[in-house]
């Protein structure tokens, strides 16, 4: 490797890095989206814990949950997290109102994270890994990871059992806190359980990721074979006019 080389390389590094950062970033929503994941379900503990009114706090998780969309409307920004957020609020509220017990609120999600998990561990052990095809049409490579890139692959697969562990980790947890621990209690151990292992599973995939080969673009794959038959098709139009212009010219 020359002098000149190492600069190169550190750049394409950095640029990796920067691609996957950003990805990831539009991937799983950002600070943002962990706010609107995080305030419906703080705001519904810290009512409870002041006036165990469930009634109010589950309208008030509702609502807030409401106004993100609006406000990502009104911003005109996607709205795919904040309305995620709504749907999981609206079915804890269901469970809360229809059993009487606020720590039913919670119980929808945990189910869902505990679901997720098992999806994450079962499709990377079937050689599908969940995080590619969630994270193969962000980095614009769809399914080129899975025949033409064993590299990236590999990364998808250790990043899909990082979130797998960790998310069923937060369940081994959650699960007996649901069935011991009062509400007020086991309210807030889950709001403090939101954020961390989030972090450190989406840490965990950019640092596979980002050691991983760049992703095929196979947009611009595709962009470029449309060109190039174009140009085929132009050249063969061209090769034609100039032939029946020769013919012309002989039979004159």
């Amino acid at each position: 490797m020359t002098s000149l080389d190492k600069p190169t390389e550190d750049t394409q590094q950095d640029d990796a890095r920067t691609v996957t950062e950003a990805a990831l970033f539009e991937a799983f929503g950002g600070v943002r989206g962990m706010v609107e994941t995080v305030l419906p379900g703080l705001l519904f503990v810290t009512i409870y814990t002041v006036n165990k009114d469930l009634h109010m706090s589950a309208i008030a998780a509702l609502a807030v949950s409401l106004v993100l969309v609006v406000v990502r409307l009104a911003m005109k920004d996607t709205v795919k997290h904040a309305f995620s957020g709504v749907f999981g609020v609206a079915f804890g509220v269901v469970f809360a109102m229809m059993t009487g017990n606020a720590k039913d609120f919670y119980l929808p999600g945990m189910l869902y994270t505990l679901g997720l998990s098992l999806a994450y561990l079962v499709t990377t052990l079937c050689g599908v890994p969940l995080l590619g095809l969630i994270l193969g049409p962000v980095f614009k490579e769809n399914l080129s990871w899975r025949t033409r890139n064993p590299g990236r692959k590999k990364a998808y697969a250790k990043a899909s059992y990082a979130w797998g562990l960790i998310l069923l980790g937060k369940c081994a947890i959650l699960f007996p806190l649901y069935w011991w621990a009062d509400t007020t209690q086991f309210g807030w151990v889950l709001i403090a359980l939101k954020i961390p292992p989030f972090l450190l599973a989406v840490w965990l995939t950019w640092v596979f990721l980002a050691k991983a080969p760049a992703p095929i673009d196979v947009f611009a794959e595709m962009e470029a074979a449309e060109k190039a038959e174009e140009e085929r098709k132009a050249t063969a139009a061209a090769e034609r006019g100039e032939t029946e212009s020769g013919r012309h010219r002989r039979g004159m």
